[in-house]
């Protein structure tokens, strides 16, 4: 019997530490969520003012990347 209950001990042992193992990659997780969707929304704000600068550079003429350099 004494084998059995240390066994049980063993067992019970594990289990708290593989909860406790779960619960902070739980929360590892959950603050990478949150930073991917941050990071998304920073990338769309981004690319929204990369195509603002890039239409209004399209009124006066044409784009930055088709001009020629100035030793042509």
């Amino acid at each position: 019997m004494n084998d059995f209950a240390e066994d049980l001990i063993d067992l019970q042992t594990r289990i708290a530490y593989q909860e406790d193992t779960i619960q902070q990659l739980n929360q590892v997780i959950t603050k990478q969520d949150a930073d991917i969707i941050q990071l998304q929304q920073q990338m769309r704000l981004l690319a929204k003012r990369i195509d603002e600068l890039s239409f209004s550079q399209g009124d006066g003429g044409d784009l930055v990347a088709n001009e020629r350099p100035p030793h042509y």
